[in-house]
């Protein structure tokens, strides 16, 4: 029974890589022409409102952003991977 269950397996397997092989590209528009109304149905709530049918739905207030008063924060030093070149220092002894 389990070499029957393999072989069975086996068969499946060949099938559908000779139907991806033979028609893979349309499946794939395929599933892509169904993707694009199923994802502005999601977006839209019609997902959220299929999963929460008859249960309460959960309120989120907005947020209210208030600017306190006050000098802005101080800019962070920027970072300059290429500094300009500058002259060494001047020393009494050869620098090289």
């Amino acid at each position: 029974m389990q070499l029957k269950a393999i072989e069975l397996v086996q068969s499946a397997f060949e099938f559908l890589d000779g139907v991806i092989r033979d028609d893979g590209l349309y499946i794939f528009i395929g599933f892509v022409y169904l993707l694009i109304p199923f994802t502005i149905w999601a977006v839209s709530g019609g997902l959220r409102r299929k999963l929460l049918k008859g249960k309460p739905m959960l309120h989120v207030p907005p947020v209210i952003v208030i600017h306190l008063p006050g000098s802005p924060p101080r800019a962070a030093e920027t970072f300059d991977p290429f500094p300009p070149l500058r002259d060494p220092p001047d020393c009494d002894h050869d620098c090289r």
